[in-house]
Formats: structure tokens, sequence, C-alpha cells
């Protein structure tokens, strides 16, 4: 991967809370991905108050690490990723197409890691409400997380992830390929992402993190709980709560300058 953070992953494993092993078994790979994921948010925070996100590891590292915020797959898997590569694990950079509707959306719109571990596995930070271990790359095996059933199906060259909750039909999540790719692929969709009114990304102001028993999402001006498949939704009466919640449920400190009005006017989820 490009630019490099100038700095040992120490940091960032503090970041996620993980003091285990560091030896390269994917068990081990499952406890820092699992970690991540319980510990960092999915958020488009930036986007929706105008900040550009620039694709540069450095940025990213600075904005996760140093000041303990989250991001989108952009930022998590890229950054993730690098983490990975620093601790010996040999990562190679994919792009997926994420499903729209029951259609696939264009190529770079996601970043997904494959790693080896002994195995070969996908890794995956950046998708929000997605599965927390990391998934075998074998197509057909169904494995189970969180409530979820998920599998890998082949559709020509390309692998797509389905995911099934409850009794429910298989549901296409994203498709991928195996081709390596390099993070400055991204670019042009991580602006698009960032820009066009078409995407979800500037549609509505999304700060979630799963829980032990479930998930908890601020979105627009009201906060989400899942508890074992059960949802319910508060209204957030003012930006101190806003900001208060941020803090509490997110670990998220957003500057005094950040028009906290605007991410309460879009849309919730």
């Amino acid at each position: 991967m490009n630019e490099t953070p100038p700095v040992q992953p120490d940091a960032y494993l503090d970041r996620i809370g993980y003091t285990g092993p560091r030896e390269l078994h994917a068990e081990v790979l499952r406890q820092i991905h699992r970690a991540h994921m319980l510990a960092v948010p999915f958020e488009n925070l930036d986007i929706a108050l105008g900040r550009p996100i620039p694709l540069s590891l450095p940025v990213f590292y600075d904005k996760i690490v140093r000041r303990r915020r989250g991001g989108f797959c952009y930022e998590l898997n890229g950054l993730f990723g690098w983490l990975l590569e620093r601790l010996g694990f040999p990562v190679t950079i994919l792009s997926a197409r994420v499903f729209h509707a029951g259609q696939p959306g264009p190529d770079f719109e996601h970043v997904l890691l494959l790693v080896e571990a002994g195995e070969r596995l996908i890794a995956d930070v950046g998708f929000g409400d997605s599965f927390l271990e990391p998934l075998p790359l074998e197509l057909g095996d169904e494995v189970e997380q969180t409530g979820s059933f998920y599998r890998l199906r082949a559709a020509g060259d390309a692998r797509v992830l389905e995911r099934r909750r409850d009794r429910a039909d298989w549901e296409p999540q994203f498709s991928f390929t195996l081709t390596p790719r390099r993070l400055a692929e991204f670019d042009a969709e991580c602006h698009r992402l960032q820009t066009s009114p078409e995407s979800p990304f500037t549609r509505k102001a999304v700060c979630s993190l799963p829980t032990p028993e479930g998930r908890l999402t601020l979105s627009g001006n009201r906060l989400i709980r899942t508890t074992r498949g059960r949802r319910t939704e508060e209204p957030v009466g003012s930006e101190r709560e806003y900001r208060s919640l941020l803090r509490a449920h997110f670990g998220v400190e957003l500057d005094e300058a950040a028009a906290i009005g605007r991410l309460m006017a879009f849309s919730a989820v």
C-alpha cells in the first residue's frame, strides 16, 4: 500500500482495545477483526458536513486512531489492511460492487480485503451492518454470525456475498473478483460517493456500531437500538444531546465548528 503512516501499529491496536497474540493465525485475525468492528464506528459524518475525505493512509490514521473517529469503507478497510500488513499478514485489496435494489453498482464502490492466515479469508470492517469476523473464501459454505447466515456463490468470474436473516431469502450484498487492486484505483469512486446526490452517503448522516446484543445507530435526529432483533427508536431533541450521544455511545467527539444541525436534518435510516 502507498503512503504508509510513519508509526508502528501499537497505537492502532490500543485504539481497538486489542491486547491478544499477534501470530499469523486465522484465529488471531478473527479476534482483531472483531475487536475493530466493536470499537470503530461506521460513519459518514464528514461527508454530511461537506468535509472531503482524500485517499490517504496518513489521513485515515490521524482520523481513526489519533482522533478516535470512524469512517466509511475506503477509510476503514484501507487502514485495516495497512494494520494487517504491518502485523505480517499477506493482504490483497479487492474491488467490490455493492448491490442496490438487487443490481450491482459500479466497480470500486467498495474496498474489500483478502487475507492469508493459514487459509484465505475475506476481511471487511467497512460495510456497516455486516459480519463481525472474517469469512472463508470457499464457495457455498454457510457461516452463521450474530443471527445472520453468510455465503459466497459463483457468478461467472466473480463471487457474490449473500446474507440471510432469520427465515428470509438470501440477499446479495456485493460481488467481487480476486483481481488485486491498489488503493489509488478507488479515488474516482471515493470522490463520487462523497459528492453525488445519488450516493447513499450524501443523503443521510449515520454513525453506527455493533453491540454484543445487536446494533446502535445515530441517524438524522433518531437514535436506533436493535437488541436481539427488536428495534426501537428515540428522538434526539437538541444539538447538545446529539453531541452527547456521539460521545457516550460511539466515542466520537466532533469539533465545535461541526454543523450538528445539518447532521440532524438528514433523513434517518
